[in-house]
């Protein structure tokens, strides 16, 4: 499997962490892992807020992936795969970043060293299967920023960045990732400040 080369100065394949100071609610105390990010504009999924209405099991069913019964026949790992709230664009739709271990040609994007993102239903199919990735996180919809937009909201405080980690990123501890993506970067969020930059 090939990676993109990353050009100097996007952010692909790293964390967006919230700063307190973050105008827009939705995103508060977020970590964004960043899919795409050029001088078209980038995109991101939110990796720490649970869908708390469906389950990775509805879901399936939902989409005649599985038949609806009370227990579905499902592999025993898919229970460890969490839907998440990937942002605020696109909510009905599917986005799978997962480890580097399954690549569906024209359909697997690779982002960073070993971890890739796929938005079709075979990944899902092959999850509910027991023949997907390793590691996988299912997030319903997206955040994405206009050319330039991303640049102007981390210039006006709203966000840190850090390259991400398999870690963090793939951590049952979905509530920690928070605190452990500002920690990769030496920061507290108690030592963070709404008026951070005023002296």
């Amino acid at each position: 499997m090939a990676t993109r080369s990353k050009p100097e100065g996007f952010l692909d394949g790293h964390f967006l962490i919230a700063m307190p100071s973050m105008a827009d609610k939705r995103f508060a105390r977020s970590v964004v892992y960043v899919c795409a990010h050029s001088g078209d504009g980038a995109m991101g999924i939110v990796i720490n807020k649970l869908a708390e209405d469906v389950s990775f099991r509805d879901l399936l069913v939902q989409l005649d992936i599985v038949e609806a019964r009370s227990e579905p026949d499902l592999p025993g790992g898919v229970d460890r795969v969490k839907v998440h709230k990937g942002g605020p664009v696109e909510t009905g739709r599917g986005f799978v970043l997962h480890s580097g271990d399954l690549f569906l040609e024209n359909a697997t994007l690779p982002i960073a060293e070993g971890i890739c993102l796929t938005a079709t239903l075979e990944i899902l199919r092959a999850i509910s299967e027991g023949r997907g990735p390793d590691r996988a996180l299912l997030a319903l919809g997206y955040a994405g920023w206009a050319p330039g937009q991303l640049e102007a909201e981390i210039q006006a405080n709203g966000w840190l960045h850090s390259p991400a980690t398999e870690a963090i990123l793939f951590d049952d501890d979905v509530d920690g990732r928070y605190d452990r993506a500002l920690a990769t970067i030496g920061v507290e969020a108690a030592m963070l400040s709404i008026d951070a930059g005023h002296a």
